[in-house]
């Protein structure tokens, strides 16, 4: 399977009766793929997975798959913070014909180490495709430790990645130095795109590459060129408004950006919900901003 560079977390798009518009989310995915990005997760938690039924995942799946070449993986998010429901999930989405699993750590019941390794374990047994475990403290109130990734890869062969998204490079760092060179990093942070990849990162799991891919796909080549000064330059571009897409929670600023943009995504699910234009000032500032820069040059 291919490993690209840059994976989006691909927002879930609602028409005007709250609706999923899985026509939305097929041109969304075919317009990205066609900017820089190279592969898809959906369901995942930027695509809202928690306000999904199965019915909703499996159309979601099937439309973006369907619209996108064959090389281009498309990953579903199957995780839960109920162990049987991911292990439900991960199974639907292999029958599907998912390239592979996006399996976030359980949320809110803050399992320890051992309750970890079984939730993953028993996860990986249930699908032939390969496993990304994620890891978002900031949102599951549990870290998933560089020793519990390597437990659960000794009895899993197919976990193959993690996206590591606590929001540091010192856990990027901490994880990549562990990993066999089978299971590949992924940093879940787009303000340390750049930094991850200086640190052995394969590349971002990437809530901004829905209004940033061509400036993120010129920072990723520029880097693997070892054009270190380039890709410094479109970091520096690119580093304001991967900081604006998270002034509020994920993806309440997003929606909100690609609607102005004029997408027209709709909008949230409850709890989550829209906020008056005055909250993103500075996003859209930072959007205007990135896009008057990417045709400049370093200099």
């Amino acid at each position: 399977m291919k490993w690209p560079d840059i994976i989006t977390a691909l927002i879930t798009p609602y028409d005007d009766e709250g609706r999923v518009n899985v026509q939305k989310a097929a041109e969304l995915a075919q317009s990205l793929w066609g900017q820089g990005s190279g592969g898809f997760v959906v369901a995942g938690s930027t695509g809202e997975a928690f306000a999904l039924s199965l019915e909703e995942r499996e159309a979601l799946f099937r439309a973006v798959r369907q619209t996108l070449p064959p090389e281009v993986p498309v990953w579903v998010g199957t995780g839960s913070n109920d162990s049987r429901e991911t292990w439900k999930l991960t199974e639907a989405a292999d029958a599907w014909g998912a390239d592979g699993m996006l399996i976030v750590s359980p949320y809110y019941n803050k399992p320890p180490h051992e309750g970890l390794v079984e939730h993953f374990v028993e996860a990986a047994r249930r699908t032939t495709k390969p496993v990304m475990i994620y890891d978002v403290p900031g949102r599951t109130g549990v870290q998933v430790r560089p020793e519990t990734v390597l437990a659960v890869k000794r009895r899993a062969e197919n976990v193959a990645a993690v996206k590591e998204a606590a929001g540091t490079i010192t856990a990027l760092i901490a994880m990549h130095r562990v990993l066999p060179d089978d299971v590949r990093l992924y940093s879940g942070d787009d303000a340390l795109f750049l930094p991850s990849l200086a640190v052995g990162a394969s590349g971002v799991v990437s809530v901004a590459s829905h209004v940033a891919a061509p400036l993120m796909a010129r920072l990723a080549l520029a880097w693997q060129a070892g054009d270190h000064h380039a890709a410094v330059h479109w970091h520096e571009i690119f580093w304001p408004l991967a900081n604006q897409l998270f002034c509020e929670s994920n993806p309440i600023p997003l929606k909100w950006l690609m609607n102005r943009m004029g997408w027209d995504v709709g909008g949230l699910r409850p709890p989550l919900t829209m906020l008056p234009d005055e909250r993103f000032q500075g996003l859209w500032t930072a959007y205007q901003e990135a896009l008057a820069a990417q045709e400049a040059r370093p200099a």
